[in-house]
């Protein structure tokens, strides 16, 4: 599978960056492929082969503990996976786990290549560094939230940040899930969902929940 024509046009314009000649080298050497929703394209112990940048659609990162999850951060269009690129570069196994969200189109850089691009092309660094700065600035977010935040205004920001990463306004996600996201009990989730329906924050539908 190749990057289309508008594919090339966007990708050259987000990255622009980069320069001519490393574009059009990760152009030539990547993969292009379309996952479907929920395909597990990164686990915990696996080493890393290839680095996804996204085309569309959307991936969740997160890592686990038991039957635990914690949500670390979304890959969205134009972005890429931070710790995809640190375990792949140091040649360590992944730390976390990397799920589609929606059917989600990618371009996968081949690891062997990133260390000569990263030599021969210092503006590639800049696409990670400014993925780390990201990232680093969302977990400092995170922790914020879990040291000063009440659980409801969590499980509320959470459901409006899905809504606007998804570009949905009913989200079709379950309590269980929500719970494992956010390092909870689902009894716990059901009984805060309920108060916020009573505050008039949510809307529980058979569709899912509405953000009002």
């Amino acid at each position: 599978m190749e990057l289309t024509l508008q594919e090339i046009s966007d990708f050259k314009k987000a990255h622009y960056y980069l320069g001519a000649e490393l574009i059009n080298e990760i152009i030539e050497y990547s993969i292009v492929t379309e996952l479907i929703t929920d395909t597990e394209i990164l686990r915990e112990g696996q080493y890393v082969k290839q680095i996804p940048i996204v085309l569309k659609g959307l991936i969740k990162v997160y890592s686990r503990y038991e039957d635990k999850e914690l949500l670390l951060y979304y890959i969205q269009p134009d972005e890429s996976c931070i710790m995809s690129f640190t375990a792949g570069i140091r040649n360590e196994q992944s730390k976390v786990y990397a799920v589609t969200e929606d059917q989600t189109r990618v371009l996968l850089l081949p690891i062997d290549r990133i260390p000569a691009w990263l030599r021969d092309h210092p503006a590639m660094n800049s696409l990670f560094f400014n993925q780390f700065s990201m990232r680093y600035t969302e977990l400092l977010e995170t922790i914020r939230y879990l040291l000063y935040h009440k659980l409801d205004k969590r499980i509320y920001d959470f459901l409006v940040e899905k809504s606007s990463v998804k570009g949905e306004k009913i989200l079709n996600i379950r309590h269980k899930q929500i719970a494992s996201e956010l390092g909870t009990a689902r009894e716990v989730i059901s009984r805060l969902l309920k108060k916020m329906e009573k505050e008039g924050k949510i809307r529980q539908l058979p569709e899912g929940i509405e953000i009002l």
